[in-house]
């Protein structure tokens, strides 16, 4: 494109700023050859390139072409590793260039809210902070390479059933600190160059139409997001609604009944043109951008990042379990591989994301290539058909073998996009496999390959359990790298695991209704409800062995330059190199809100040979205590008492310590008619008023009779006359105590 964006829209007619705001097929934005407008290319890509080869369709049903299959999110996010998640997005990149893609449709970073959400795989975490700094991490190391990301799916698509209709409905404070934080982050921090806008309504609102979603906030109150807003594939209602209320691009669109809608809008007066050229030239201008910033080699090799796949892979994988060192495989031991998923991994989800893989590995072929003593057994079907044959030949050869390695997981058929699932457990010829093995073997090790949690009725069986999610075409070979020990597991849920699916916090609303989704737990989503519950979950989030230990000590807080700067020496007490990652919690004291236990703030990993100590240093911005006060819309930080925590997941704080924050709002309210006898005994500011006013003595001479005691705590001042104050009394201690 050689003009200025600003000139090139002066020249452009209605009818040709109408077709480019709407897609000319599944994958490829409008050209208009005139003047010399190309078009772009838009192709799936969270976990490798998946570029259509021939005709293109929605769905990908048609063959894409050959690229890496990297670990799904589910598992990459378990890194905690900012800098793998850039290298990653680097490498996919690489990968669009050389296929001439303009642009990478993600990451996605929708919330984790419930464990039966169908494309969980495809998305971080529970948590908005893990969430943000990992997704800014991936759009920083794509768009690196000059190729354009899509950041999905703005925002609350957090289930898959009627999601192109279903109303999430969520209050405001919880939409901002859970559901929005993500996405303002990596805005703010990575810049992406455009965002995916999600099928579902908020509050009631469809979200293509959603102009206090799509300006208001996204645009002007995020400091002047600049890229383009296109649909996800037919979440378009009303083309020229969508372009009033801020949406860039419809894609694919619907030829020319979308561009003819756009055309009579504006004739009709129904739509500014003003809104309509704000579109356009945001189009133009990512045109111009990325044709900028195309490289002139972008040729890749694919070896090379199939073994960056590998390392990413193996440096994520959640060891959950390893009762008496069961691992890693010592090399005299005799081996039983059981399950058909050895031998014919998981390797991805199903969808949208699904890719071509360059060669996929079986973790059957790399244990049989590099132990001298296996026998492998199929033990199940993975449709689920029954098969007694199997599990009997599994069983005898177990109870031969020292260890039994045992592979299981859900099939694509109940975990993908397009539809949520309905239990957490493992199809039951796998779990009773697995309960019926442990009572002939006493060393089992279950190797998990899902898109999401999984609930264990056998876990208490079983020794070990390693968690590998959706690993990617290295699965085979990442795998067998932990469970022999060449790899040293570091991965850490991003997710919690409860007990049972009714222990989950959206248990009683999830898919209640086709018409509205309602998030009636507020905050409390994943760990945060786990927490304020105290319901102890199967595993916490933040969890994950390590075949070697480690000691945290030496805890210090500094507050330098604005800024808390944290401290702590991390040492590594085995005989094994290994990870740990430093996990950083707040816990507010101070606010009198409803509020979390504690909430992620911060993290770190850090590599350590054996008995070698790291002072670990970790920054706290403001950021790390505010909440979103719905009254002034705006963040907002107390000042007061605030708990820093830091530990080796959300249940194992190690080093614990008190701050006090000096420079944010004050916490005590205005005395007035209104407020409570007990508010004001517990405030320390009162406590000199108290003692020399005629109030004061007066409350503690009730406060001296027990059967008063109680009754005091709940009266506001206005009623205090009916316990023994005089009014004189009480206006002279509002007074006072404002003046305070």
């Amino acid at each position: 494109m050689n003009q200025d964006p600003e000139k090139l829209l002066e020249q452009l007619s209605l009818e040709e700023k109408a077709s480019l705001v709407s897609g000319t097929d599944f994958w490829y934005t409008t050209a208009i050859e005139c003047l010399d407008i190309p078009s772009l290319n838009l192709t799936d890509g969270p976990a490798g390139l998946r570029k259509q080869a021939g005709d293109s369709d929605a769905l990908g049903l048609n063959k894409s072409v050959e690229a890496i299959n990297f670990p799904a999110a589910n598992l990459i996010a378990c890194s905690f590793d900012r800098k793998a998640l850039q290298e990653l997005g680097e490498r996919l990149g690489n990968a669009a260039q050389s296929e001439d893609v303009s642009i990478l449709l993600g990451p996605g970073i929708n919330i984790k809210r419930s464990p039966l959400a169908g494309r969980n795989f495809e998305f971080f975490s529970e948590d908005p902070y893990l969430t943000g700094e990992l997704g800014a991490a991936y759009v920083k190391g794509v768009q690196n390479k000059g190729v354009g990301v899509s950041l999905k799916h703005f925002v609350a698509n957090n289930r898959e059933n009627q999601r192109f209709t279903v109303s999430s409905n969520i209050e405001e404070r919880p939409l901002r600190e859970i559901y929005l934080h993500a996405f303002e982050t990596i805005v703010k921090d990575a810049h992406p160059y455009t965002i995916m806008c999600s099928y579902n309504p908020l509050n009631g609102v469809l979200n293509a139409q959603n102009r206090t979603l799509l300006t208001d906030i996204l645009r002007n109150e995020w400091g002047g997001f600049d890229g383009i807003v296109l649909s996800d594939w037919g979440a378009v209602a009303d083309s020229a609604a969508s372009v009033q209320a801020g949406m860039d691009l419809e894609m694919p669109g619907k030829g020319k009944a979308s561009q003819q809608a756009v055309v009579e809008a504006v004739q009709n007066n129904q739509l500014a043109v003003e809104d309509l050229d704000n579109s356009v030239l945001r189009i133009l201008k990512l045109i111009q951008q990325l044709t900028d910033n195309a490289q002139t080699d972008p040729s890749y090799d694919k070896e090379k990042q199939h073994e960056l796949a590998r390392v990413l892979a193996s440096n994520s994988m959640v060891l959950l379990k390893n009762d008496e060192q069961v691992l890693p495989i010592k090399e005299d031991d005799s081996l039983l591989v059981v399950g058909e998923l050895a031998d014919n991994p998981r390797s991805q989800g199903g969808g949208s994301s699904h890719v071509n893989a360059y060669k996929v590995s079986s973790p059957l072929e790399n244990i049989q290539s590099g132990h001298s003593n296996v026998h492998f057994e199929q033990g199940y079907h993975l449709d689920q058909t029954a098969d007694k044959n199997l599990s009997s030949k599994a069983l005898e050869a177990a109870k031969k073998a020292d260890k039994v390695v045992l592979f299981a997981g859900f099939p694509e058929s109940l975990e993908s996009e397009g539809f949520d699932k309905d239990s957490l457990l493992l199809p039951e010829n796998q779990n009773r496999l697995i309960q019926e093995i442990s009572q002939v073997n006493d060393n089992v090790v279950v190797v998990l390959q899902n898109g999401s949690v999984v609930a264990m009725p056998w876990i208490h069986q079983v020794k070990a359990i390693l968690e590998t999610y959706l690993a990617g075409e290295t699965v085979g070979e990442a795998t067998w790298d932990v469970l022999k020990g060449t790899v040293n597991p570091s991965g850490k849920l991003a997710e919690t695991f409860p007990q049972r699916v009714e222990d989950n916090p959206t248990a009683l609303t999830f898919n209640a209704s086709t018409i509205d989704e309602n998030y009636r737990e507020g905050l409390f989503v994943g760990y945060r409800y786990y927490d304020k519950k105290k319901l102890a979950p199967l595993f916490p989030f933040g969890h994950g062995l390590s075949y070697t230990t480690f000691a945290y000590q030496d805890l210090t807080v500094e507050e330098k330059e604005n800024n808390f700067i944290l401290t702590v020496t991390l040492s590594n007490t085995g005989k094994v190199a290994g990870s740990e990652v430093v996990q950083v919690y707040i816990s507010n004291q101070t606010s009198n809100i409803e509020k979390p236990e504690k909430e992620l703030k911060q993290f770190e990993k850090v590599y350590l040979e054996p008995n070698e100590t790291k002072k670990v240093k970790i920054v706290l911005d403001d950021s790390a205590f505010m909440w979103y006060n719905v009254d002034k819309k705006d963040w907002q930080i107390d000042d007061g008492s605030y708990l820093v925590q830091v530990g080796s997941s959300s249940a194992d704080i190690r080093l614990t310590q008190e701050v006090t924050i000096q420079k944010g709002t004050k916490t005590h309210p205005e005395v007035t008619s209104d407020t409570y006898i007990a508010d004001i005994m517990k405030r320390d500011d009162l406590k000199d008023l108290i003692a020399t006013t005629e109030f004061g003595k007066t409350l503690n001479n009730l406060i001296g009779d027990d059967s008063n005691s109680k009754m005091l705590e709940n009266i506001p001042l206005r009623a205090a006359e009916m316990m023994g104050f005089s009014p004189a009394q009480v206006k002279a201690f509002i007074d006072k105590a404002n003046e305070k």
